[in-house]
């Protein structure tokens, strides 16, 4: 099994036996997928056309708790249901798993069968829909950072998640040797992943102990999120497979390197770049700098959804790769936004603020609404950084979850996208 499957594929492979199980998976506010599994004959014979889950599954925390206050669910109004929808444009083998299939699902109000307008995949949509009635498709790319450990995941949690160590004893960036003592893990996610039609490139050793890397190439908006989250999930099951531990903490321990998750961008129409100009210096059309214009100057009001969690603020440290101020720059890995491949026909802006807690669905969906809002106001783009963007005293990333959330209340644009 290769790639995405057509349901007659999936038809043809439950029927000699090969798949015997799907998976049903919706994607919640963390990112994390969420569903069930179903007997691959009953998938075919109807269960493709919907099922259902509790509607806690978009109002919950990272441990599954129900924290009071959402008007879309409550103790008050009984934890209805929502429908979940297959895409079946998203089914796919699920190599590193026996005899499994995966499809993503749309989620539904169970009374309307509208689409739930908070759902990631939704929040999403919208924000490319959006951009083809203007013409545009967003391409994009997500890098994944990520740490592994010695131990399993049941071991860590039963010593109370102390005296963690990596897999590695030292900074392991583009190191060769090291990884491959690694590559009983790493080996399995890049060759699973793109037999299930992900379209990893390669991984890399990053700047820490154990720290790793897996770049996947660029593609729709939709799909990019889809890939990022896929593969997420795919990590994690396949070192508890090999028995170790793997962690997307942006910072899990303050005297180490943070995991992010850079965030490429660029504008398409007609199937090519829009974003370049082979008459400008750098390569930057005029769309592209008003959507860069954009993008910085609602910086803040998006943070929330590049960094989540408390955790998340501990990362932006000067000094440490990652970013402290919403500036650019051209190909400079100290600005929060770098102009990649200027002068040529991949021109394009990353992202350098997400972490690798991000929801994926949330955070570009966050970046193409501050994007269109640039467009439509043709908003100016400053000049670029030049040098060290860690010196300086404006443009300051929110320093904590709170000003995050303050800033994103206070956002007009976000209300209005």
């Amino acid at each position: 099994m290769t790639g995405i499957l057509s349901f007659d594929d999936l038809k043809t492979q439950v029927a000699s036996g090969d798949v015997d199980t799907v998976l049903v998976c919706l994607i919640d506010m963390q990112g994390r997928l969420m569903g069930k599994r179903f007997v691959a004959q009953h998938f075919v014979n109807g269960g493709f056309e919907e099922s259902h889950c509790c509607n806690y599954l978009l109002a919950t925390d990272f441990e599954m708790a129900t924290p009071d206050g959402y008007a879309s669910t409550s103790w008050e109004s009984g934890y209805g249901d929502y429908i979940m929808k297959p895409d079946l444009e998203t089914l796919r083998p699920v190599p590193w798993l026996e005899g499994t299939a995966m499809v993503l699902c749309d989620v539904l109000d169970h009374k309307t069968h509208a689409e739930v307008p908070h759902s990631p995949r939704a929040m999403l949509k919208k924000q490319i829909q959006r951009l083809e009635a203007m013409g545009l498709s967003p391409v994009m790319a997500t890098e994944l950072e990520f740490f592994l450990f010695e131990k399993s995941f049941d071991e860590i949690r039963k010593s109370g998640f102390r005296d963690l160590a990596p897999i590695s004893g030292y900074n392991e960036d583009y190191h060769i040797f090291q990884t491959t003592k690694e590559e009983h893990i790493m080996r399995p996610i890049r060759n699973h992943l793109y037999a299930a039609g992900i379209p990893v490139e390669g991984s890399k050793g990053e700047a820490e102990a154990g720290q790793e890397e897996l770049n996947i190439k660029y593609a729709d908006a939709m799909s990019t999120a889809d890939h990022h989250t896929i593969s997420k999930n795919a990590i994690k099951e396949i070192a508890w497979q090999q028995g170790h531990a793997v962690s997307f903490l942006p910072k899990w321990d303050e005297n180490r390197v943070g995991s992010s998750s850079h965030v490429h961008q660029s504008m398409w129409r007609d199937g090519k770049n829009a974003f370049f100009d082979p008459t400008d210096d750098l390569g930057m059309s005029e769309l592209m700098r008003n959507y860069m214009g954009g993008l910085l100057k609602y910086a803040p009001d998006y943070m929330y959804f590049l960094a989540p969690y408390i955790n998340s603020y501990k990362r932006f440290q000067k000094g440490s790769f990652a970013p402290t101020r919403t500036i650019w720059s051209v190909d400079n890995r100290t600005a929060g936004f770098r102009l990649c491949a200027a002068g040529s026909k991949a021109v394009r802006v990353e992202c350098r603020i997400p972490g690798s807690d991000m929801n994926p669905y949330l955070a570009m969906a966050a970046q193409l609404a501050a994007g269109i809002k640039g467009i439509e106001d043709a908003e100016k783009l400053a000049a670029p950084t030049v040098g060290d963007a860690y010196e300086g005293d404006t443009g300051f990333i929110p320093q904590n979850l709170r000003d995050a959330r303050d800033a994103l209340k206070g956002s007009q644009m976000l209300r209005a996208a």
